[in-house]
């Protein structure tokens, strides 16, 4: 077995340990094969990752060993590489990793990264998120074609708001849709202008979409998940590997595509490819940035008309002014 390589992505030159080691089984494809599969995509995920404090989803043995989710950056991390402050809810703060060119990404999935978490904001401003994100999380019952009916009609909905979005498979069974926005509201008011997004959705197709936070309430429908958009909370980004047998990928597509693509058509063997022949399909995000006036507007006429207010927020997070009681339904009526 080889004991390293060196692969040069972009301007330097990458050392991979172990090179051989198998992280997908079933596949059998190996480290070498990850940071190999990162160096193709460099470009498109850097272009995800610029400048975004990022989590890092480490499996050193492998999708069958022990994982772990890093936040703050690594002892060994190269002086190349740059870190931004974030700050969780507890008021406690990290500095993570900020990919500013592809080798880092590489470098990272030498670590055993397969998957990356970016913030929703850029390291030089922390506080204010320069995209909505939009997790359309199928529930029991369901499964992807029920998310790309939510996603068509959520695009819809979108659009009456001055918004638009540009979609990706989740690498699993749903599929995730970003809006840039301008950096100038906080992550309440994104959380906000998600909800209201998310209720009008619901409103369209309650008999397939969903809000209801505690899963005894949701059914078989599709869960928008608005607290993707809460503090400390990410979504695994575009081009990242998905620790699943089969070594599924997050993958970019455009609106034309979301009706007949499926997640198994895109992995570790087949994006580099699809990469080569379309390109990186969602470059022009970053030339936009959308308003949330619209979305706000919604928001506060949800709750002057319907008395429709906050929704519950995630269990780690401490008690929100104005946020519902965080207790179970059945629980409560005990």
């Amino acid at each position: 077995m080889a004991q390293a390589l060196e692969l040069t992505v972009g301007e330097r030159t990458v050392r991979v340990t172990h090179p051989d080691k198998v992280y997908f089984p079933q596949r059998g494809f190996t480290k070498a094969d990850v940071v190999r599969y990162y160096a193709a995509v460099g470009d498109g995920i850097l272009r995800v990752l610029r400048d975004r404090p990022t989590t890092l989803e480490r499996y050193p043995e492998g999708v069958e060993g022990e994982s772990f989710f890093q936040k703050r950056a690594p002892k060994n991390l190269p002086d190349w590489i740059p870190t931004g402050r974030i700050f969780f809810p507890s008021g406690r703060h990290a500095d993570e990793i900020c990919p500013t060119e592809p080798a880092a990404v590489a470098w990272a999935a030498n670590l055993g990264c397969l998957t990356f978490h970016p913030w929703p904001v850029r390291r030089f401003d922390t506080e204010h998120p320069d995209e909505l994100r939009i997790d359309l999380d199928p529930q029991p019952g369901t499964g992807y074609a029920d998310a790309v009916r939510a996603a068509l009609e959520l695009r819809e909905v979108l659009e009456s708001l001055g918004l638009a979005g540009w979609p990706k498979t989740s690498g699993g069974r749903g599929l995730h849709v970003f809006v840039p926005i301008a950096p100038e509201w906080t992550f309440t008011q994104v959380r906000r202008s998600a909800i209201a997004v998310a209720r009008e959705l619901e409103r369209r197709a309650p008999e397939r979409i969903t809000t209801a936070w505690w899963k005894e309430e949701r059914g078989e429908k599709i869960f928008v998940d608005y607290n993707q958009t809460a503090r400390d909370r990410t979504i695994a980004c575009a081009y990242s590997v998905r620790p699943r047998p089969h070594a599924p990928v997050s993958a970019p597509l455009t609106w034309d595509e979301v009706p007949d693509a499926v997640p198994e058509d895109f992995d570790l063997a087949t994006m580099p490819a699809r990469y080569e022949r379309v390109g990186d399909l969602h470059a022009d995000m970053d030339r936009h940035a959308f308003r949330l006036d619209a979305a706000l507007d919604l928001a506060a006429r949800d709750e002057r008309e319907h008395g429709l207010g906050d929704l519950p927020y995630p269990p780690d997070h401490p008690k929100m002014e104005g946020e519902p009681k965080r207790v179970q339904p059945s629980r409560a009526r005990k």
